[in-house]
Protein backbone atom coordinates (compact mmCIF):
# COMPACT_ATOMS: atom_id res chain seq x y z
CA UNK A 1 0.00 0.00 0.00
CA UNK A 2 2.69 2.85 1.14
CA UNK A 3 4.76 1.69 -2.41
CA UNK A 4 1.56 1.91 -4.49
CA UNK A 5 1.00 5.25 -2.62
CA UNK A 6 4.33 6.94 -3.14
CA UNK A 7 5.10 5.39 -6.61
CA UNK A 8 0.83 6.68 -7.81
CA UNK A 9 0.46 9.55 -5.62
CA UNK A 10 0.75 12.49 -8.87
CA UNK A 11 -2.18 10.44 -10.22
CA UNK A 12 -4.54 9.74 -7.30
CA UNK A 13 -4.00 13.11 -5.82
CA UNK A 14 -5.66 15.01 -8.16
CA UNK A 15 -7.98 11.95 -8.92
CA UNK A 16 -9.23 11.89 -5.11
CA UNK A 17 -9.65 15.48 -5.14
CA UNK A 18 -12.24 15.08 -8.08
CA UNK A 19 -14.18 12.15 -6.38
CA UNK A 20 -14.13 14.01 -3.20
CA UNK A 21 -16.28 16.95 -5.01
CA UNK A 22 -18.35 14.82 -7.03
CA UNK A 23 -18.87 12.48 -3.93
CA UNK A 24 -20.30 14.95 -1.44
CA UNK A 25 -23.27 16.77 -2.80
CA UNK A 26 -23.99 12.62 -3.40
CA UNK A 27 -23.68 12.04 -0.01
CA UNK A 28 -25.85 14.99 1.26
CA UNK A 29 -28.31 14.08 -1.81
CA UNK A 30 -28.76 10.18 -0.67
CA UNK A 31 -29.00 11.50 3.21
CA UNK A 32 -31.82 13.77 2.07
CA UNK A 33 -33.65 11.41 -0.25
CA UNK A 34 -33.65 8.65 2.73
CA UNK A 35 -35.19 10.78 5.59
CA UNK A 36 -31.35 10.55 7.30
CA UNK A 37 -30.23 13.05 9.06
CA UNK A 38 -28.01 14.93 6.23
CA UNK A 39 -24.05 14.15 7.98
CA UNK A 40 -24.87 10.75 8.14
CA UNK A 41 -24.40 10.65 4.16
CA UNK A 42 -21.13 12.44 5.22
CA UNK A 43 -20.00 9.69 7.58
CA UNK A 44 -20.61 7.39 5.04
CA UNK A 45 -18.70 8.60 2.81
CA UNK A 46 -15.81 8.76 5.12
CA UNK A 47 -16.33 5.44 5.92
CA UNK A 48 -16.60 4.50 2.06
CA UNK A 49 -13.45 6.14 1.46
CA UNK A 50 -11.16 5.26 4.43
CA UNK A 51 -12.16 1.59 5.51
CA UNK A 52 -13.34 -0.15 2.71
CA UNK A 53 -10.04 1.94 0.61
CA UNK A 54 -7.46 0.50 3.06
CA UNK A 55 -9.39 -2.82 3.20
CA UNK A 56 -10.63 -3.22 -0.63
CA UNK A 57 -8.58 -5.27 -3.10
CA UNK A 58 -10.09 -2.98 -6.42
CA UNK A 59 -7.57 -0.14 -7.92
CA UNK A 60 -10.22 2.30 -8.63
CA UNK A 61 -13.63 1.65 -7.15
CA UNK A 62 -14.89 4.11 -4.31
CA UNK A 63 -17.26 3.09 -1.96
CA UNK A 64 -19.85 5.24 0.10
CA UNK A 65 -23.77 5.97 0.25
CA UNK A 66 -25.78 4.37 -2.76
CA UNK A 67 -28.68 5.77 -4.40
CA UNK A 68 -29.82 2.06 -4.62
CA UNK A 69 -30.58 1.60 -1.06
CA UNK A 70 -32.14 4.81 -1.01
CA UNK A 71 -35.73 3.53 -0.92
CA UNK A 72 -34.82 0.79 1.36
CA UNK A 73 -33.48 2.89 4.06
CA UNK A 74 -35.88 5.04 3.79
CA UNK A 75 -38.55 2.80 4.30
CA UNK A 76 -36.74 1.35 7.22
CA UNK A 77 -35.87 4.39 9.13
CA UNK A 78 -39.54 5.01 8.51
CA UNK A 79 -40.08 1.70 10.66
CA UNK A 80 -38.35 2.26 13.93
CA UNK A 81 -38.91 4.78 16.02
CA UNK A 82 -35.55 6.12 15.93
CA UNK A 83 -32.59 6.96 13.45
CA UNK A 84 -30.29 5.37 16.37
CA UNK A 85 -32.00 2.06 16.33
CA UNK A 86 -32.21 1.64 12.56
CA UNK A 87 -28.35 1.74 13.01
CA UNK A 88 -28.12 -1.24 14.57
CA UNK A 89 -29.38 -2.58 11.14
CA UNK A 90 -26.64 -1.26 9.48
CA UNK A 91 -24.33 -2.99 11.54
CA UNK A 92 -25.93 -6.41 11.38
CA UNK A 93 -25.66 -5.60 7.12
CA UNK A 94 -21.97 -5.20 7.91
CA UNK A 95 -21.74 -8.43 10.22
CA UNK A 96 -23.64 -10.26 7.09
CA UNK A 97 -21.50 -9.18 4.47
CA UNK A 98 -18.43 -10.32 6.91
CA UNK A 99 -20.17 -13.54 6.78
CA UNK A 100 -20.43 -13.38 3.61
CA UNK A 101 -16.95 -12.84 2.60
CA UNK A 102 -15.36 -15.83 4.87
CA UNK A 103 -18.52 -18.37 2.81
CA UNK A 104 -17.18 -16.89 -0.54
CA UNK A 105 -19.99 -15.65 -1.93
CA UNK A 106 -18.56 -12.92 -3.78
CA UNK A 107 -17.84 -15.88 -6.60
CA UNK A 108 -21.57 -14.87 -7.29
CA UNK A 109 -20.22 -11.53 -9.40
CA UNK A 110 -18.26 -13.95 -12.20
CA UNK A 111 -21.29 -15.17 -13.28
CA UNK A 112 -22.71 -11.77 -14.37
CA UNK A 113 -22.79 -11.78 -18.45
CA UNK A 114 -19.81 -8.60 -19.92
CA UNK A 115 -23.27 -7.42 -22.12
CA UNK A 116 -25.09 -6.64 -19.37
CA UNK A 117 -22.59 -4.96 -17.01
CA UNK A 118 -21.58 -2.93 -20.04
CA UNK A 119 -25.12 -2.02 -20.62
CA UNK A 120 -25.28 -0.74 -17.02
CA UNK A 121 -22.35 1.34 -17.24
CA UNK A 122 -24.41 2.98 -20.38
CA UNK A 123 -27.37 3.18 -18.18
CA UNK A 124 -25.91 4.74 -15.73
CA UNK A 125 -24.42 7.69 -18.40
CA UNK A 126 -27.98 8.30 -19.15
CA UNK A 127 -29.33 7.98 -16.14
CA UNK A 128 -26.57 10.85 -15.15
CA UNK A 129 -27.21 13.07 -17.99
CA UNK A 130 -30.67 13.20 -17.29
CA UNK A 131 -31.12 13.50 -13.52
CA UNK A 132 -27.91 16.00 -13.49
CA UNK A 133 -29.99 17.97 -16.26
CA UNK A 134 -32.48 19.54 -14.17
CA UNK A 135 -29.55 20.86 -11.88
CA UNK A 136 -27.61 22.06 -14.40
CA UNK A 137 -29.69 24.57 -15.40
CA UNK A 138 -31.13 25.63 -11.68
CA UNK A 139 -33.95 23.50 -11.25
CA UNK A 140 -33.08 21.66 -7.94
CA UNK A 141 -36.61 19.90 -6.47
CA UNK A 142 -35.16 16.09 -6.69
CA UNK A 143 -31.98 14.97 -4.41
CA UNK A 144 -28.77 15.22 -5.42
CA UNK A 145 -27.78 11.20 -6.31
CA UNK A 146 -31.64 10.34 -7.42
CA UNK A 147 -30.85 7.33 -9.99
CA UNK A 148 -34.88 6.39 -9.88
CA UNK A 149 -37.45 6.28 -12.73
CA UNK A 150 -39.69 7.77 -10.37
CA UNK A 151 -39.15 10.77 -8.27
CA UNK A 152 -40.25 12.03 -5.14
CA UNK A 153 -41.45 14.79 -6.66
CA UNK A 154 -43.83 13.33 -8.61
CA UNK A 155 -42.16 13.31 -12.22
CA UNK A 156 -40.09 10.85 -13.71
CA UNK A 157 -36.63 11.22 -15.76
CA UNK A 158 -38.02 12.15 -18.73
CA UNK A 159 -40.81 14.60 -17.40
CA UNK A 160 -38.75 16.54 -15.08
CA UNK A 161 -36.23 17.43 -17.95
CA UNK A 162 -39.53 19.67 -19.51
CA UNK A 163 -40.68 21.06 -15.98
CA UNK A 164 -37.02 21.91 -15.32
CA UNK A 165 -36.68 24.11 -18.60
CA UNK A 166 -39.76 25.98 -17.33
CA UNK A 167 -37.96 27.08 -14.28
CA UNK A 168 -34.28 27.45 -16.41
CA UNK A 169 -32.15 29.66 -13.74
CA UNK A 170 -29.79 31.88 -16.16
CA UNK A 171 -26.22 31.72 -14.33
CA UNK A 172 -27.00 28.04 -13.34
CA UNK A 173 -27.27 27.41 -17.16
CA UNK A 174 -24.13 29.42 -17.65
CA UNK A 175 -22.05 27.86 -14.65
CA UNK A 176 -22.96 24.05 -16.42
CA UNK A 177 -22.35 24.78 -19.17
CA UNK A 178 -18.69 26.32 -18.54
CA UNK A 179 -18.12 23.08 -16.68
CA UNK A 180 -18.87 21.13 -19.76
CA UNK A 181 -16.71 23.28 -22.10
CA UNK A 182 -13.69 23.60 -19.52
CA UNK A 183 -14.03 19.49 -19.41
CA UNK A 184 -14.15 19.10 -22.88
CA UNK A 185 -11.15 21.56 -23.71
CA UNK A 186 -9.07 20.22 -20.51
CA UNK A 187 -9.22 16.89 -23.30
CA UNK A 188 -7.77 18.53 -26.08
CA UNK A 189 -4.45 17.78 -27.48
CA UNK A 190 -3.21 21.07 -27.60
CA UNK A 191 -2.97 20.78 -23.94
CA UNK A 192 -1.08 18.76 -23.67
CA UNK A 193 2.08 21.14 -24.14
CA UNK A 194 1.35 23.08 -21.73
CA UNK A 195 2.75 21.21 -18.96
CA UNK A 196 1.85 21.76 -15.20
CA UNK A 197 -1.27 23.45 -16.26
CA UNK A 198 -2.66 20.01 -17.40
CA UNK A 199 -1.85 18.65 -14.25
CA UNK A 200 -4.31 20.46 -12.52
CA UNK A 201 -7.78 18.32 -12.68
CA UNK A 202 -10.67 19.79 -15.04
CA UNK A 203 -13.20 19.40 -12.13
CA UNK A 204 -11.57 21.65 -9.92
CA UNK A 205 -11.00 24.42 -12.22
CA UNK A 206 -14.91 23.66 -12.86
CA UNK A 207 -15.36 24.14 -9.19
CA UNK A 208 -13.53 27.18 -8.70
CA UNK A 209 -14.78 28.89 -11.92
CA UNK A 210 -18.06 28.00 -10.55
CA UNK A 211 -17.30 29.59 -7.11
CA UNK A 212 -16.45 33.16 -9.28
CA UNK A 213 -19.15 32.62 -11.42
CA UNK A 214 -21.71 32.88 -8.44
CA UNK A 215 -19.28 35.31 -6.30
CA UNK A 216 -19.18 38.05 -8.98
CA UNK A 217 -22.88 37.55 -9.57
CA UNK A 218 -23.87 38.25 -6.21
CA UNK A 219 -21.29 41.43 -6.28
CA UNK A 220 -22.02 43.02 -9.28
CA UNK A 221 -25.69 41.36 -10.48
CA UNK A 222 -27.41 40.44 -7.49
CA UNK A 223 -30.43 39.35 -9.10
CA UNK A 224 -28.60 37.03 -11.42
CA UNK A 225 -27.02 35.21 -8.36
CA UNK A 226 -28.14 31.84 -6.90
CA UNK A 227 -29.92 31.56 -4.16
CA UNK A 228 -28.49 28.86 -1.09
CA UNK A 229 -31.19 26.30 -2.51
CA UNK A 230 -28.98 25.82 -5.51
CA UNK A 231 -25.78 25.21 -3.37
CA UNK A 232 -23.96 22.41 -1.70
CA UNK A 233 -25.62 22.51 1.70
CA UNK A 234 -23.21 20.88 4.53
CA UNK A 235 -24.56 21.32 8.66
CA UNK A 236 -21.94 23.85 9.75
CA UNK A 237 -20.97 23.59 13.41
CA UNK A 238 -19.65 26.55 15.32
CA UNK A 239 -17.08 24.32 17.44
CA UNK A 240 -15.49 21.27 17.62
CA UNK A 241 -17.76 19.57 20.62
CA UNK A 242 -20.82 20.38 18.27
CA UNK A 243 -19.10 19.12 15.32
CA UNK A 244 -18.74 15.90 17.19
CA UNK A 245 -22.65 16.18 18.64
CA UNK A 246 -23.27 15.24 14.39
CA UNK A 247 -21.83 11.89 14.82
CA UNK A 248 -24.79 9.43 16.32
CA UNK A 249 -24.49 5.99 18.12
CA UNK A 250 -26.76 3.05 17.76
CA UNK A 251 -29.61 2.60 20.11
CA UNK A 252 -28.11 -1.41 21.05
CA UNK A 253 -31.90 -2.14 22.06
CA UNK A 254 -32.66 -2.51 18.68
CA UNK A 255 -31.50 -5.49 18.77
CA UNK A 256 -34.48 -7.15 20.00
CA UNK A 257 -36.47 -5.95 17.01
CA UNK A 258 -37.33 -8.58 14.47
CA UNK A 259 -37.75 -5.56 11.93
CA UNK A 260 -34.03 -4.49 12.80
CA UNK A 261 -32.64 -7.76 11.63
CA UNK A 262 -34.88 -7.77 8.69
CA UNK A 263 -33.93 -4.59 7.66
CA UNK A 264 -30.17 -5.13 8.41
CA UNK A 265 -30.20 -8.24 6.29
CA UNK A 266 -31.78 -6.84 3.40
CA UNK A 267 -29.74 -4.15 3.36
CA UNK A 268 -26.86 -6.81 3.46
CA UNK A 269 -27.87 -8.52 0.35
CA UNK A 270 -28.50 -5.30 -1.66
CA UNK A 271 -25.86 -4.18 -0.42
CA UNK A 272 -23.34 -6.84 -1.56
CA UNK A 273 -24.79 -7.24 -5.16
CA UNK A 274 -24.88 -3.62 -5.99
CA UNK A 275 -20.77 -3.75 -4.67
CA UNK A 276 -20.16 -6.94 -6.59
CA UNK A 277 -21.91 -5.63 -9.90
CA UNK A 278 -20.10 -2.41 -9.36
CA UNK A 279 -16.40 -3.72 -8.87
CA UNK A 280 -17.06 -6.30 -11.47
CA UNK A 281 -18.02 -2.75 -13.94
CA UNK A 282 -15.39 -0.62 -12.76
CA UNK A 283 -12.98 -3.45 -13.41
CA UNK A 284 -14.08 -3.63 -17.22
CA UNK A 285 -13.19 0.19 -17.68
CA UNK A 286 -10.11 -0.05 -15.48
CA UNK A 287 -7.12 0.20 -18.21
CA UNK A 288 -4.91 -2.22 -16.96
CA UNK A 289 -7.53 -4.87 -16.49
CA UNK A 290 -7.17 -5.86 -13.25
CA UNK A 291 -9.04 -7.86 -11.30
CA UNK A 292 -10.93 -7.37 -7.93
CA UNK A 293 -11.19 -9.75 -5.48
CA UNK A 294 -15.11 -10.37 -4.72
CA UNK A 295 -14.54 -11.93 -1.01
CA UNK A 296 -12.31 -9.47 0.39
CA UNK A 297 -14.68 -6.88 -1.24
CA UNK A 298 -17.74 -7.94 0.44
CA UNK A 299 -15.62 -8.05 3.63
CA UNK A 300 -14.31 -4.89 3.12
CA UNK A 301 -17.60 -3.60 2.44
CA UNK A 302 -18.87 -5.43 5.81
CA UNK A 303 -16.38 -3.71 7.72
CA UNK A 304 -16.91 -0.20 6.25
CA UNK A 305 -21.19 -0.45 6.94
CA UNK A 306 -19.75 -1.85 10.56
CA UNK A 307 -17.72 1.30 10.91
CA UNK A 308 -20.44 3.34 9.53
CA UNK A 309 -22.98 2.43 11.90
CA UNK A 310 -20.85 2.37 14.55
CA UNK A 311 -20.51 6.29 14.27
CA UNK A 312 -23.94 7.19 12.77
CA UNK A 313 -23.55 6.88 8.96
CA UNK A 314 -25.48 5.38 6.39
CA UNK A 315 -25.00 1.54 4.44
CA UNK A 316 -22.34 1.85 2.24
CA UNK A 317 -21.47 0.17 -1.36
CA UNK A 318 -19.59 0.45 -3.99
CA UNK A 319 -20.84 2.93 -6.28
CA UNK A 320 -20.23 3.39 -9.87
CA UNK A 321 -20.18 6.64 -10.54
CA UNK A 322 -18.17 7.56 -8.12
CA UNK A 323 -15.79 4.58 -9.45
CA UNK A 324 -15.86 5.92 -12.97
CA UNK A 325 -15.40 9.71 -12.04
CA UNK A 326 -12.33 7.66 -10.15
CA UNK A 327 -10.91 6.62 -13.23
CA UNK A 328 -11.59 9.18 -15.52
CA UNK A 329 -9.71 11.61 -13.50
CA UNK A 330 -6.76 9.26 -14.26
CA UNK A 331 -6.63 7.50 -10.51
CA UNK A 332 -4.18 4.37 -10.75
CA UNK A 333 -4.29 3.00 -6.90
CA UNK A 334 -6.41 2.96 -4.42
CA UNK A 335 -5.08 5.15 -2.73
CA UNK A 336 -7.30 8.11 -4.30
CA UNK A 337 -10.35 6.50 -2.52
CA UNK A 338 -8.79 6.83 0.71
CA UNK A 339 -7.30 10.44 0.14
CA UNK A 340 -11.54 11.20 -0.59
CA UNK A 341 -12.18 9.94 1.83
CA UNK A 342 -9.76 11.48 4.60
CA UNK A 343 -10.69 15.05 2.59
CA UNK A 344 -14.64 14.51 2.84
CA UNK A 345 -13.59 14.40 6.58
CA UNK A 346 -10.92 17.55 7.25
CA UNK A 347 -13.10 19.56 4.32
CA UNK A 348 -16.42 18.74 6.44
CA UNK A 349 -14.68 20.21 9.72
CA UNK A 350 -12.58 23.06 8.72
CA UNK A 351 -14.39 24.70 5.52
CA UNK A 352 -17.97 23.94 5.52
CA UNK A 353 -18.56 27.62 4.16
CA UNK A 354 -16.26 27.53 1.73
CA UNK A 355 -18.09 24.13 0.48
CA UNK A 356 -21.32 25.37 0.82
CA UNK A 357 -20.90 28.36 -1.69
CA UNK A 358 -20.30 25.74 -4.42
CA UNK A 359 -23.42 26.07 -6.75
CA UNK A 360 -24.87 22.36 -7.44
CA UNK A 361 -25.06 23.74 -11.04
CA UNK A 362 -20.82 22.96 -11.31
CA UNK A 363 -21.26 20.05 -9.42
CA UNK A 364 -23.69 18.85 -12.26
CA UNK A 365 -21.60 19.73 -15.28
CA UNK A 366 -19.28 17.47 -13.99
CA UNK A 367 -21.55 13.96 -12.90
CA UNK A 368 -23.17 15.00 -16.98
CA UNK A 369 -19.83 14.90 -18.65
CA UNK A 370 -19.04 11.62 -16.77
CA UNK A 371 -21.75 10.06 -17.97
CA UNK A 372 -21.40 11.26 -21.28
CA UNK A 373 -17.80 8.77 -20.94
CA UNK A 374 -19.91 6.07 -20.04
CA UNK A 375 -22.48 6.39 -22.44
CA UNK A 376 -20.80 7.50 -25.56
CA UNK A 377 -22.31 7.12 -29.03
CA UNK A 378 -19.14 4.64 -29.98
CA UNK A 379 -20.29 2.01 -27.34
CA UNK A 380 -23.71 1.43 -28.98
CA UNK A 381 -21.98 1.37 -32.33
CA UNK A 382 -19.49 -1.47 -31.22
CA UNK A 383 -22.28 -3.59 -29.77
CA UNK A 384 -23.90 -2.97 -33.55
CA UNK A 385 -21.25 -4.65 -34.98
CA UNK A 386 -20.98 -7.44 -32.45
CA UNK A 387 -24.22 -8.82 -33.75
CA UNK A 388 -27.72 -9.63 -32.23
CA UNK A 389 -26.58 -11.84 -29.62
CA UNK A 390 -24.49 -9.26 -28.03
CA UNK A 391 -26.22 -5.99 -28.91
CA UNK A 392 -30.17 -7.40 -27.68
CA UNK A 393 -28.84 -8.21 -23.72
CA UNK A 394 -26.84 -4.76 -24.13
CA UNK A 395 -29.79 -2.68 -24.99
CA UNK A 396 -32.25 -4.60 -22.72
CA UNK A 397 -30.43 -4.01 -19.58
CA UNK A 398 -30.03 -0.08 -20.88
CA UNK A 399 -33.99 0.48 -21.57
CA UNK A 400 -34.67 -1.51 -17.74
CA UNK A 401 -32.15 0.11 -15.81
CA UNK A 402 -33.22 3.25 -17.00
CA UNK A 403 -36.94 2.54 -16.65
CA UNK A 404 -36.69 0.43 -12.98
CA UNK A 405 -33.42 0.79 -10.91
CA UNK A 406 -30.56 -1.14 -10.75
CA UNK A 407 -31.32 -4.35 -9.70
CA UNK A 408 -34.28 -4.74 -11.32
CA UNK A 409 -32.53 -3.53 -14.52
CA UNK A 410 -29.25 -6.24 -14.02
CA UNK A 411 -31.93 -9.20 -13.32
CA UNK A 412 -33.63 -8.15 -16.36
CA UNK A 413 -30.74 -7.89 -18.32
CA UNK A 414 -29.38 -11.39 -17.09
CA UNK A 415 -32.63 -13.36 -18.69
CA UNK A 416 -32.02 -11.61 -21.69
CA UNK A 417 -28.84 -12.33 -21.72
CA UNK A 418 -29.45 -16.20 -20.83
CA UNK A 419 -32.31 -16.06 -23.51
CA UNK A 420 -29.69 -15.35 -26.20
CA UNK A 421 -26.63 -17.42 -25.05
CA UNK A 422 -29.68 -20.21 -25.06
CA UNK A 423 -30.63 -19.47 -28.50
CA UNK A 424 -27.14 -19.11 -29.75
CA UNK A 425 -26.57 -22.23 -28.63
CA UNK A 426 -29.82 -24.04 -29.88
CA UNK A 427 -29.02 -22.66 -33.49
CA UNK A 428 -25.13 -24.11 -33.39
CA UNK A 429 -25.24 -26.79 -31.38
CA UNK A 430 -25.97 -29.26 -34.47
CA UNK A 431 -24.74 -28.91 -37.91
CA UNK A 432 -25.82 -30.74 -40.69
CA UNK A 433 -24.59 -30.34 -43.95
CA UNK A 434 -25.56 -32.64 -46.96
CA UNK A 435 -24.53 -33.52 -50.28
CA UNK A 436 -26.88 -35.65 -52.02
CA UNK A 437 -27.32 -38.60 -50.15
CA UNK A 438 -24.37 -37.90 -48.08
CA UNK A 439 -25.27 -36.43 -44.94
CA UNK A 440 -23.12 -34.94 -41.88
CA UNK A 441 -24.34 -34.51 -38.53
CA UNK A 442 -21.66 -32.58 -36.32
CA UNK A 443 -22.42 -31.87 -32.38
CA UNK A 444 -20.67 -29.07 -31.17
CA UNK A 445 -20.50 -27.35 -27.91
CA UNK A 446 -23.24 -28.32 -25.56
CA UNK A 447 -26.51 -30.67 -27.17
CA UNK A 448 -29.12 -30.45 -25.22
CA UNK A 449 -33.08 -31.55 -24.86
CA UNK A 450 -33.80 -28.33 -26.54
CA UNK A 451 -31.94 -29.56 -29.58
CA UNK A 452 -33.94 -32.57 -30.20
CA UNK A 453 -36.60 -31.23 -32.15
CA UNK A 454 -34.44 -30.11 -34.42
CA UNK A 455 -32.13 -32.82 -35.01
CA UNK A 456 -35.46 -35.35 -35.33
CA UNK A 457 -36.81 -33.59 -38.06
CA UNK A 458 -33.46 -33.71 -39.99
CA UNK A 459 -32.98 -37.67 -39.66
CA UNK A 460 -36.16 -37.52 -40.92
CA UNK A 461 -35.38 -35.72 -43.84
CA UNK A 462 -32.89 -38.70 -44.59
CA UNK A 463 -33.77 -40.66 -47.55
CA UNK A 464 -33.30 -44.58 -48.15
CA UNK A 465 -30.40 -45.49 -49.25
CA UNK A 466 -28.72 -42.79 -47.40
CA UNK A 467 -25.22 -42.42 -46.05
CA UNK A 468 -24.98 -40.61 -42.12
CA UNK A 469 -21.58 -39.72 -40.68
CA UNK A 470 -22.40 -38.68 -36.89
CA UNK A 471 -19.34 -36.65 -35.77
CA UNK A 472 -19.53 -35.91 -31.46
CA UNK A 473 -15.49 -35.38 -31.48
CA UNK A 474 -16.75 -31.54 -30.72
CA UNK A 475 -18.98 -31.39 -28.34
CA UNK A 476 -18.74 -31.46 -24.51
CA UNK A 477 -22.16 -32.71 -23.90
CA UNK A 478 -24.80 -34.47 -25.14
CA UNK A 479 -27.93 -34.95 -23.36
CA UNK A 480 -29.46 -38.42 -22.60
CA UNK A 481 -32.32 -37.36 -24.63
CA UNK A 482 -30.84 -36.89 -27.62
CA UNK A 483 -28.07 -39.85 -27.36
CA UNK A 484 -31.13 -42.30 -26.99
CA UNK A 485 -32.61 -40.54 -30.54
CA UNK A 486 -29.68 -40.90 -32.20
CA UNK A 487 -30.15 -45.05 -30.96
CA UNK A 488 -33.38 -45.07 -32.40
CA UNK A 489 -32.49 -44.15 -35.75
CA UNK A 490 -29.51 -46.35 -36.01
CA UNK A 491 -31.29 -49.53 -35.08
CA UNK A 492 -33.97 -48.43 -37.45
CA UNK A 493 -31.62 -47.50 -40.18
CA UNK A 494 -31.36 -50.83 -41.49
CA UNK A 495 -35.14 -51.28 -42.43
CA UNK A 496 -34.56 -48.23 -44.98
CA UNK A 497 -30.83 -49.41 -46.34
CA UNK A 498 -29.19 -45.91 -44.29
CA UNK A 499 -25.48 -46.87 -43.69
CA UNK A 500 -24.41 -45.11 -40.51
CA UNK A 501 -21.22 -44.29 -39.36
CA UNK A 502 -19.55 -42.96 -36.25
CA UNK A 503 -16.16 -40.77 -36.47
CA UNK A 504 -13.66 -41.42 -33.71
CA UNK A 505 -11.68 -38.91 -31.71
CA UNK A 506 -7.90 -39.45 -32.11
CA UNK A 507 -7.32 -38.43 -29.07
CA UNK A 508 -9.56 -41.03 -27.58
CA UNK A 509 -11.06 -43.52 -29.24
CA UNK A 510 -14.33 -43.41 -26.79
CA UNK A 511 -16.75 -41.09 -27.96
CA UNK A 512 -20.80 -40.22 -26.34
CA UNK A 513 -21.89 -43.24 -28.89
CA UNK A 514 -18.71 -45.29 -28.20
CA UNK A 515 -21.33 -48.39 -28.15
CA UNK A 516 -22.57 -47.68 -31.57
CA UNK A 517 -19.06 -46.98 -33.60
CA UNK A 518 -19.41 -50.45 -35.84
CA UNK A 519 -23.07 -50.15 -36.62
CA UNK A 520 -23.18 -50.33 -40.52
CA UNK A 521 -26.36 -50.31 -41.64
CA UNK A 522 -28.22 -50.52 -38.73
CA UNK A 523 -26.29 -53.36 -37.74
CA UNK A 524 -24.20 -53.76 -34.66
Amino acid sequence: MNINFLKEIRSDLPAAVVVFLVALPLCLGIALGSGAPLFSGIIAGIAGGIVVGLISGSPLSVSGPAAGLTVIVAGAIGKMPSYEIFLCSVIIAGLFQLMLGQLKAGLLGDFIPSTVIKGMLAAIGIILILKQFPHAVGWDADFEGDEEFLQADGHNSFSELFFALRHLTPLALLISAFSIFIQWGWEQPFLSRLGPVKTIPAPLLVVVSGFMLQYFAGVYFPEFALGKEHMVNIPVADSAAQFLSFFRFPDWSGLTSPQVWISGLTIGIVASLESLLSVEATDKLDPQKRSTPNNRELMAQGAGNLVSGLLGGLPVTAVIVRSSANLHAGARSKASAVIHGILLLICVFAIPDFLNRIPLAALAGILMFVGFKLTKPSIYQYYYHKGRDQLMPFLVTVLAILFTDLLIGILIGIIAALFYIMRSNFRTAILVVRDGNHFLIRFRKEVSFLNKPVLKKKLAEIPEGGYVLFDATRSGFIDKDVVELVEDFASMAGRRNIKIEFKKDHRNELTHFSHLENMKYGNA
